[in-house]
């Protein structure tokens, strides 16, 4: 993995030179919207052309010589492809989104890294995430509750240390490590396999939203109105993983597309990170496998702070340090960051009682915990402490009345 990810431009260049011009920019678009054009076959072309401009002014024979299919030359000869990225250009403003190129400052230094880049990328929010440091974290669709607190808490950790939180956005693991990210008040980017105005899954529309009007990013390699076609996940998964320092695994089956991503990130040099499973669950082959062939045993945040390259953790300490000497008066800022558990100094006496006796791995039964709880609380108090945890979100009701953190 490279020490200096999120620093600087490394890897391959951009294949035009700069400064980037609007014409430039709008021809790589054009590009990358031409019939049977994939990320290295444009990136090789744009490179022999030299300049990115002058895909609009090359003749016929000139753009066949680049090596680009003949329906794709055809369709940059006759104008087609300019007016195609007009008006995708158009209706990406009409979303409030922007295209960035292969070209572009804003383009993910991570990225340039990997062996196919995308050549544009569409995005909703905050530019300066794709070169910030960040953890993908991914798993699967059918989390069990200790998959969904460990993703949730994890996110929530790493986040809330100045990491940005990567996923997919898919049911599951994806869904959990936002929102973790977003209870800590960390930044999150979803990495979507569908244009960036198609919500998969619809459920999450309202998740989408509240990424971007928190100060998060809606990224995706697909132009706009692109739908969910299963080829183009695995696809988006090396965009995942090229965009990361590294890539945790939460919980996966064995046939997964978890597999893909934590493939891809070993094969462009990412560390795989994998939180390790009940070896009964299904979902423990995944993060057990990749443990035995490398993979690094997480349990908590400190795991993956500690295998960090170097300048990205003293940049993020230092970030740390700083915020910690604005918000913090009277108590030392490595015990409010590193040692408190989020929200409860937020709880009353009983919810913290009742919090304590919880554990994310494993339900509690109601009546167990009110036996755990006879001598210090009465029965009318354990339920309101309950009610108030679960309104908060800080706890899960079970079928069966059994109860479980959520952090």
């Amino acid at each position: 993995m490279s020490e200096g990810m999120g620093e600087g431009r490394r890897g391959a260049e951009p294949p035009a030179g700069r400064p980037t011009t609007d014409e430039a920019r709008l021809a790589w678009l054009a590009l990358a919207l031409a019939p049977g054009m994939g990320p290295t076959r444009s990136t090789r072309a744009m490179r022999r052309l030299g300049s990115a401009e002058r895909l609009f002014s090359a003749s016929l024979t000139e753009l066949e010589s680049l090596g680009i299919p003949a329906e794709a030359a055809q369709f940059c000869f006759d104008g087609r492809a300019r007016a195609a990225a007009v008006e995708e250009a158009e209706r990406a403003a009409l979303q409030q989104a922007r295209w960035v190129t292969l070209d572009d400052e804003e383009y993910p230094a991570g990225l340039l890294e990997i062996y196919d880049p995308p050549t544009v990328l569409w995005v909703r929010g905050e530019l300066k995430l794709l070169n910030m440091p960040g953890i993908a974290v991914v798993g699967t669709r059918q989390p069990s509750p200790y998959g969904v607190g460990m993703a949730e808490m994890l996110s929530r950790d790493l986040a809330r240390r100045g990491l940005v939180v990567l996923s997919g956005m898919a049911r599951g693991v994806d869904t959990c490590a936002h929102k973790g990210a977003l209870e800590a008040g960390g930044a999150t980017v979803a990495v979507w396999g569908t244009g960036i105005d198609v919500i998969y899954p619809k459920e999450n529309k309202r998740l989408a939203e509240e990424i971007v009007a928190r100060g998060g990013a809606i990224v995706s390699e697909f132009p706009l109105g692109t739908f969910p076609a299963p080829q183009n996940f695995p696809i988006r998964n090396r965009t995942l993983s090229g965009m990361s320092v590294g890539v945790l695994v939460v919980e996966a089956g064995e046939y997964s597309g978890t597999r893909i991503t934590a493939r891809c990130a070993l094969d462009q040099g990412r560390d795989v990170y994998a939180v390790p499973g009940n070896v009964t669950s299904r979902n423990a082959w995944g993060p057990n496998t990749l443990i035995k062939q490398g993979a690094k045993l997480t349990a908590t945040w400190e795991d993956i702070w500690e295998d960090l390259p170097s300048q990205v953790r003293l940049q993020l300490e230092d970030r740390l340090q700083a915020k910690a000497g604005e918000g913090e008066s009277g108590r030392g800022a490595g015990a409010s960051l590193f040692n408190e558990t989020p929200g409860t100094a937020l709880m009353s006496e009983h919810e913290r009682a009742v919090f304590e006796q919880l554990r994310q791995d494993e339900p509690l039964q109601l009546d167990e915990l009110m036996e755990r709880l006879e001598s210090r609380l009465v029965s009318g108090e354990v339920f309101t402490a309950l009610f108030e945890l679960e309104l908060s979100g800080r706890i899960r009701q079970l079928p069966g009345k059994n109860y479980v953190r959520c952090f």
